[in-house]
């Protein structure tokens, strides 16, 4: 049984729905009129709108009560509209997921991207721990002459040794590099070569590769024959505390002065080759004369530079 309600009861809706009915009631009698009469031409009847047809009825009672009808295809188009809304809603939720969740996404590979840019701190890679300290060699009067000293090294470790001179990389010269070197108090002048393998000290005083350069902090350690090739070294054992050697790059020149008397070591005491915590220069050399199964060291400090 339809509802039925009374025209104060009736929404504004209603009643313009009811208005629309009233004078589509009315053109519908005025039509027939015209037809009964003969004042117009029977014609193919014009299909109500889609708005139309939705409107629904509201008849007038006799009793003086309304009775509402929304009809199937109103019904049907309201579910059809809660079921499109709860899909754009679900969709909506959906995107929203999607967005937090590639925002998350695109954190976290901004994350990974920065921890691989970011790389920790390189420690320096250390040198080959040195055996024997440089300048090392066979005496001049022995047979087969002079030569690098093998019998110091040893045996187990000879291989080792022999690939490390025979591969060893010089770096790339610099202006900071040392260049000469000057002993005033042994009238010593002499260029300076990066590296003191066999090869390097035939040419003059050899740098140990790795070692500080000149007024850098560190510890410069330079070798040189005292018996061959110039004799270079020849008389470090008359230098004495406050002696003056000066150490040139391509920049400028350095002082240091010997603070320490003279040490004679064992081969084997690569210590004095160990880093400083400020400038400082140590000079190697074999030891004693035309001999040589012992090493002469010299210490000096930096004091102008």
């Amino acid at each position: 049984m339809p509802k039925k309600k009374r025209p104060e009861d009736l929404s504004e809706r209603e009643l313009h729905r009811l208005l629309i009915q009233k004078r589509r009631k009315s053109r519908r009698k005025r039509l027939d009129d015209f037809r009964r009469s003969g004042r117009i031409v029977e014609i193919n009847p014009i299909p109500e709108t889609k708005n139309q047809e939705t409107w629904g009825s509201i008849d007038l009672e006799e009793d003086g009560e309304f009775n509402l009808d929304e009809g199937k295809q109103s019904k049907r188009k309201k579910g059809m509209d809660r079921a499109l809304l709860f899909v754009e809603i679900i969709a909506i939720v959906g995107l929203v997921f999607i967005l937090f969740n590639g925002m998350d996404i695109l954190r976290k590979l901004n994350q990974e991207f920065a921890a691989a840019l970011e790389q920790p701190a390189l420690t320096p890679t250390p040198l080959i721990t040195a055996i024997v300290l440089p300048s090392g060699h066979t005496s001049p009067n022995s047979l087969g002459g002079a030569q690098f000293n093998m019998a110091e090294i040893p045996e187990h470790l000879q291989p080792i040794v022999q690939t490390y001179f025979n591969n060893l990389a010089i770096p790339t010269p610099s202006p900071e590099q040392a260049t000469r070197i000057e002993i005033p108090a042994i009238n010593v002048n002499q260029v300076i070569v990066q590296g003191d393998g066999w090869e390097q000290l035939k040419k003059g005083v050899g740098q140990h590769i790795g070692t500080a350069n000149p007024g850098e902090i560190g510890n410069l350690v330079l070798s040189a024959h005292n018996d061959i090739f110039g004799e270079i070294f020849r008389h470090l054992d008359r230098l004495q505390e406050g002696d003056q050697i000066i150490i040139h790059s391509n920049i400028r020149s350095y002082t240091y002065v010997i603070n320490i008397e003279t040490q004679i070591v064992d081969p084997a005491f690569v210590q004095v080759m160990d880093p400083t915590l400020d400038p400082s220069l140590t000079l190697i050399s074999c030891y004693p004369y035309l001999i040589n199964n012992e090493r002469i060291i010299v210490k000096a400090t930096l004091v102008d530079g």
